[in-house]
């Protein structure tokens, strides 16, 4: 049981970091959206193809435009904050409880 906990923690901790990394690449993207940046530029086509996916399956889904102002990333946060608070912490728990 031992190494099966140690494979839920670590499970866990690269998931959280995976998360943490995704929350600063959708806050790169909303940092760039407020200004023009060059589309040619290869950062922001990372950027771009990075976050695009995600934050196109939110707009399609819901109403988060109002006055011109993009929601999604907020609801990106939200669903992060959840992941991180309910599966990461589960997986801590259980990878703890079995060592």
């Amino acid at each position: 049981m031992l190494i099966i906990g140690n494979f839920l923690i670590a499970i866990a901790t690269v998931l959280d970091y995976l998360l943490v990394f995704y929350m600063w690449i959708i806050i790169a993207r909303a940092v760039l959206s407020w200004v023009n940046p060059d589309p040619s530029n290869q950062i922001v086509q990372i950027i771009y193809s990075i976050t695009e996916p995600v934050l196109y399956q939110i707009r399609s889904r819901f109403p988060v435009n109002y006055g011109g102002i993009d929601f999604s990333p907020i609801i990106i946060f939200l669903a992060i904050i959840f992941l991180q608070t309910f599966l990461v912490n589960s997986l801590f728990g259980l990878g703890r409880y079995l060592l």
